[in-house]
């Protein structure tokens, strides 16, 4: 796995080993971030559910300010906190090792607020719903704020709330991504 583009463009990342992480696939990583102009002028990118950290790597490699990356797994945050040394981002990442509900909460507390949030569960163990439900309900986003979900193809959320709607989905092989954004 590597980033694409931007500063850290074709730098390796590492990932975990075995099948307990599902990286999201390079095709699918560059068409993501294609469809959201490319390049960003600072912010804040929440990679909930981090795995690697790929996915918050890129975003900074592309021009988000800060990055904040959650999971429970501390293999994973191994590996994250190995990538982020790496690229010598440290000062401008946040690593949380807790699941993602507590860590929202935490956020929530602290005032932190996402230009772009970034979904991936495990897809045996989503629970999108809630997540989504209590983001709407919270201060993490803002008007403008983007979503994205990433999930198995055959998966399709409640993603038109109070504050969020759905504005697209594209399949990629067997991913799905939702697209959603703050009004």
């Amino acid at each position: 796995m590597r980033i694409i583009a931007g500063e850290f463009a074709s730098r390796k990342l590492l990932t975990r080993e075995g099948m307990e992480t599902r990286p999201t696939l390079d095709k699918v990583k560059e068409a993501v971030f294609s469809s959201l102009g490319t390049y960003f002028d600072g912010g804040t990118v929440l990679d909930l559910y981090a795995g690697s950290g790929a996915i918050g790597l890129e975003a900074l490699s592309r021009g988000m300010r800060k990055a904040i990356f959650v999971d429970s797994s501390r293999d994973a945050i191994r590996v994250i906190k190995e990538n982020v040394n790496a690229l010598k981002v440290n000062d401008r990442c946040r690593i949380l090792n807790m699941k993602a509900q507590a860590a929202l909460e935490i956020l929530q507390e602290e005032d932190i607020t996402a230009d772009l949030i970034y979904l991936d569960p495990p897809y045996a163990k989503q629970r999108m719903n809630d997540i989504l439900a209590f983001l709407d309900s919270s201060d993490i986003i803002k008007h403008g704020s983007l979503i994205l979900l990433e999930s198995s193809k055959d998966d399709s959320f409640e993603a038109d709330l109070n504050r969020i709607y759905k504005y697209k989905e594209k399949v990629y092989g067997i991913t799905r991504i939702t697209y959603c954004t703050v009004r």
